[in-house]
């Protein structure tokens, strides 16, 4: 494939194809061969994505071929799905009223919800629908009758903020009256575990320097992360910088180990020794090489001792004098199915070599998914290599490129939601009159008034009334779907703002067609961890249908209920996007870095700033080990807390004070197990979670139409099916259809589904119907991971598998409900 070759809406021979672009996983001898930088042809217009910067050419007014900027070192081989996101079947063109609430109002036929019967209004009928529901709902039921705590990967962009800009209606129009959410489902668990542990959220930080670790370390250890597949996304925009230094680490020909039910991209990539794990099982196996660590007394005393707190309360546990049973390699061997004398040799090869120790956040998205983060820290801890370059722990390599150098830059400043937002990333904040576990809705809707813990804390969940939802897709992101879909009749409005028919839309009332990031214009950092340039997104076409930017929708939202001033501050587009960069400019002249005038920045597109040599040599808790009193952690007592005093006083029996294996609410590998396979949601290959499923992408993943299903030889070969057949997976909560992949890369008793598939029920609107594409969250758990987290279970599913042998139901989720 050419390096200069464009990316064109024709496709008259699709650029993704597996053979082209070895589909990632399959990518050798080198990344970067893939990856090239690109030069534009014809590239015109400067916008990014999650997915990295891209130049846009544009012919006719209409949008027909993306490049990928060629400051880019691995470009995505998704952004052709970015470009088809805009004209797509799922656009949603016009606002659009569920028949049965434009005709008998609120609550009317809820269980009609997701059948597709809507009608075309006009935008001025449709926002005295949204103003008149949220007055009554306001006066009717109080502060805590609307849910406008909308999460998920909203576009880039510091202004159209979706989410940020409900708030920020609802702040200054009805002051406060509303329900928002705390947390997210990426990390839900180790972002309230990791304080209690090391003092800080952890999972969004950055990490010891990929130069450190390519130069120091000896032993790179992938637990549930595969970084050569997620690191094409970003939260801001993309950078893509951590490609590089995985082909120089894998030119050092270290060892690098990949612990997963499946043999990742990552694992392919680095020639990686795979050790299959049994789903669910990683803090035994943590426990057993624990084990094996303190009785050949191989741990690291001196570093216990000086850096942390409670090791001596945590090794009755390990050694079982607490509890009768030992934690030992043998012990851990019948939970998670590794050979113990594979547990003991890991046990040696940790400890003998600079060891890091790379998590994904898998590992915290099961039940009682505390445990496993905290687990691995303990393991670090015995090691004794956290803060020595290239050793110790990292919850974040996979994660937006973490592990990038940081630039000497400025951090573009966005619009506030009007409350007051915790620092960090824009998900978490206290903004609204109450505030639930993100997934925790569910419950919410089912037990208005009910008692749940959180952190420590008794709380009741509100009774909410009415949900108004932007960027995200909770049909996708959330568990347990069919039980979700009755407790959605709870609602009695839903309001869904978005650019494509997700599954969320058609279980809306009122459905208002957003523009997308590429047709308005808005400024972003470029890198989450890197900050390595500040973009001008500038718009590349106009508006489509009758899309119109979430600014000006919440801005029209606030006036009519007497708040327009205090919402636009008397500011347009462009007057925000020159606020955000004035207070860039006062950051460079602090750092002594040259960023120009607005105008100069606009008209160039992008800013790129240099990384420092500092910067290429971090260690993360390298201050800490310096000098653990004048660098204390921010846990009570200043160290690492493998025993937390905090979490004894909650007396969860669900998290106890120290790292413990408790099992999980279903799994396989046990006797009474009611189904024989682990369904392992993963995220997917081409796309970002539910994000460009609605695009021409699925031609490159689709087996039979359908999601894949990943299924090992000798299970299907046990169950008659064949490469490409229709097969249904089901358990007692739900069923999908999905096309077989039979491979060897897929552990026996693990079927893998990525998450993010769109929703696409038989019978739309009735529970338990037969889901004809394959969303995996028909088959998941809908728990907390535990009182104090209440993170969700999105990894927790056992169910079984068989071949399809009716003639398959069709696929409707594409195609968008016919206006009237």
């Amino acid at each position: 494939m050419s390096a200069n070759r464009s990316y064109y809406v024709n496709r008259r021979d699709f650029l993704l194809s597996a053979s082209a672009l070895g589909a990632l996983g399959a990518i050798a001898p080198s990344l970067l061969t893939a990856g090239a930088a690109r030069a534009a042809e014809g590239g015109d217009v400067l916008n990014g994505s999650h997915w990295g910067v891209f130049k846009a050419t544009v012919k006719d007014g209409r949008w027909v071929g993306i490049d990928a900027w060629e400051g880019d070192p691995h470009p995505s081989p998704q952004l052709p799905g970015v470009l088809d996101s805009v004209y797509s079947p799922t656009r949603i063109k016009y606002p659009m009223v569920r028949r049965a609430f434009l005709e008998k109002g609120a609550g009317a036929a809820v269980e009609e919800r997701g059948n597709g019967d809507f009608v075309r209004v006009s935008w001025e009928q449709a926002m005295d629908l949204v103003v008149s529901e949220l007055k009554r709902v306001n006066e009717t039921y109080g502060p805590e009758g609307i849910f406008a705590g909308s999460y998920g990967w909203k576009s880039s962009g510091k202004l159209h903020n979706c989410q940020s800009l409900l708030r920020r209606a609802l702040n200054v129009g009805l002051k406060g009256a509303f329900v928002n959410s705390t947390g997210d489902y990426s990390t839900a668990a180790s972002q309230v575990i990791m304080p209690h542990v090391m003092g800080t959220l952890e999972v969004y930080e950055q990490q010891t320097a990929l130069p450190v670790v390519v130069e120091s370390t000896d032993v790179l250890v992938f637990w549930g992360a595969d970084p050569i597949k997620t690191n094409q996304i970003g939260w801001t925009v993309a950078d893509h910088d951590t490609y590089p230094y995985m082909e120089e680490f894998k030119k050092t020909g270290k060892k690098v180990i990949c612990i997963d039910p499946v043999r990742t991209q990552t694992a392919k990539f680095f020639d990686a020794e795979w050790i299959t794990v049994r789903p669910q099982t990683d803090v035994a196996l943590m426990l057993g090489i624990a084990h094996t660590l303190y009785a050949e007394e191989l741990h690291d005393a001196e570093f216990l001792e000086n850096y942390t707190v409670g090791f001596d309360q945590f090794v009755p546990y390990l050694t079982g004098e607490s509890d009768g049973t030992p934690k030992s390699a043998e012990w851990a061997s019948e939970i998670c199915g590794v050979p113990a004398d594979k547990i003991k040799e890991l046990a040696k090869l940790f400890q003998s070599n600079r060891t890091m120790l790379s998590s994904g956040w898998s590992l915290q998205r099961q039940h009682h998914g505390e445990q496993a983060h905290w687990m691995l820290v303990t393991l670090a801890s015995m090691l004794g290599q956290i803060g020595l370059p290239g050793g110790g722990f990292g919850l974040s390599y996979h994660y937006a490129n973490g592990g990038a150098p940081s630039a000497n830059s400025p951090v573009l400043a966005g619009i506030t939601d009007g409350g007051a937002a915790v620092e960090g990333a824009a998900w978490l904040t206290q903004a609204g009159a109450a505030s639930i576990p993100v997934a925790r809705i569910v419950d919410m809707l089912e037990n208005p008034g009910g008692d749940f813990n959180f952190n420590g804390k008794a709380q009741k969940y509100p009774a909410v009334k009415m949900a108004y939802w932007v960027g995200g897709n909770p049909f996708s992101h959330h568990q347990d779907r069919n039980r979700m879909v009755k407790a959605w009749q709870k609602f009695e409005t839903v309001i869904v703002q978005d650019f494509q028919w997700t599954a969320s839309a058609r279980f809306a009332d009122i459905v208002l067609p957003a523009t997308t990031a590429y047709e308005r214009n808005d400024i972003e950092n470029v890198g989450d961890y890197s900050l390595k340039a500040v973009l001008a997104m500038k718009k590349v076409i106009d508006p489509v249908f009758e899309a119109r930017n979430d600014f000006d929708i919440f801005s029209e939202i606030a006036d009519k209920l007497g708040a327009g001033d205090a919402f636009t501050e008397g500011k347009d587009e462009m007057g925000w996007l020159k606020e955000f960069y004035s207070a860039a400019e006062q950051q460079g002249a602090a750092k002594n870095i040259d960023v120009p005038d607005f105008d100069t920045f606009w008209e160039k597109g992008i800013l790129t700033f240099e990384i420092p040599e500092e910067a290429k040599q971090y260690v993360r808790y390298g201050d800490y080990r310096e000098d653990p009193l004048l660098e204390p952690l921010g846990t009570p007592s200043g160290k690492i807390e493998i025993f937390s005093r905090n979490i004894e006083k909650m007396g969860y029996e669900d998290c106890p004070a120290h790292p413990t294996w408790m099992e999980p609410i279903e799994r396989t590998g046990t006797p009474d197990a009611k189904f024989p396979m682990h369904v392992d949601a993963a995220h997917p290959e081409y796309r970002l979670h539910s994000q460009l499923c609605g695009t021409k992408l699925r031609d490159e993943y689709m087996v039979a139409g359908r999601e894949p299903c990943l299924i090992n030889a000798k299970d299907a070969e046990a169950r008659g099916i064949a490469d490409g057949d229709v097969v249904r997976v089901f358990n007692d909560r739900g069923q999908l259809l999905a096309g077989a992949i039979v491979t060897e890369d897929v552990a026996p008793g693990v079927v893998r589904v990525f998450e993010g598939g769109w929703y696409s029920p038989v019978e739309g609107g009735k529970p338990g119907s037969l889901d004809a594409y394959g969303d995996v969250n028909n088959l998941t758990v809908d728990i907390g991971t535990s009182s104090l987290a209440q993170g969700n279970c999105g990894h927790t599913a056992i169910a079984d598998v068989e071949k399809y042998t009716e003639t398959p139901p069709e696929v409707t989720a594409f195609d968008g409900p016919k206006a009237e």
